[in-house]
């Protein structure tokens, strides 16, 4: 589901605001999520998950591998997400 799918769903179940509204709310929401892992800071949303920012080691022995040349990959941040007990139940009971 993309992001233009989830605006359409909640138009539907919430007829009252409109699309650009909707659209409004969702832009600001997905911003302060990203914002807040920028700074680091954990994003929590209750019966769905976790998102934080875990950083990955230097590596000074990864191989190219195209040509088995050793590379050096530099220090680097990836965001994490683990899901609540909630989504967990939900996912594996269909």
């Amino acid at each position: 589901m993309v992001k233009s799918e989830i605006i359409k769903q909640l138009h539907i179940k919430h007829p009252a605001f409109n699309r650009s509204q909707i659209e409004s709310i969702v832009n600001i929401m997905f911003d302060t999520i990203s914002d807040s892992l920028a700074k680091h800071k954990p994003v929590e949303l209750r019966n769905f998950g976790r998102f934080s920012v875990k950083s990955i080691k230097a590596k000074y022995n990864a191989r190219n591998p195209k040509t088995g040349e050793i590379i050096y990959v530099p220090e680097k941040k990836k965001v994490s997400f683990k899901m609540s007990k909630h989504l967990k139940q939900e996912i594996n009971k269909r």
